[in-house]
């Protein structure tokens, strides 16, 4: 499972380094904490590069209405994912809280 959410991020940010599947028990910050922050900055560099393709297409300072539209499908594609992932977090946290009780 963990190859295809690979080949998801990969397709998403091409140019962008990839965050190791592997964690670390040295504790070198290379865990789950610090792969879900890195999606969520990567989230919002989408995100500011789609807002200023979309005002740069608006304005018509844009010649190339393609990368607008590609950049804009790559933002809502990765705020999806991540809202996915964090939904299943906290349904993992909410089974384990009815575990315990």
């Amino acid at each position: 499972m963990s190859a295809g959410i690979d080949a998801v991020s990969a397709a998403l940010s091409p140019g962008l380094p990839q965050v190791p599947a592997t964690t670390s028990p040295t504790g070198d910050d290379t865990g789950f904490a610090s792969s879900l922050a890195g999606a969520v900055d990567e989230l919002r560099a989408l995100q500011s590069t789609s807002d200023e393709l979309n005002v740069a297409a608006v304005t018509g300072d844009l010649d190339d209405i393609h990368a607008a539209m590609i950049a804009s499908t790559r933002a809502s594609v990765t705020l999806e994912l991540v809202a996915a992932v964090r939904n299943k977090g906290v349904d993992a946290f909410n089974e384990i809280m009815r575990m315990q009780a």
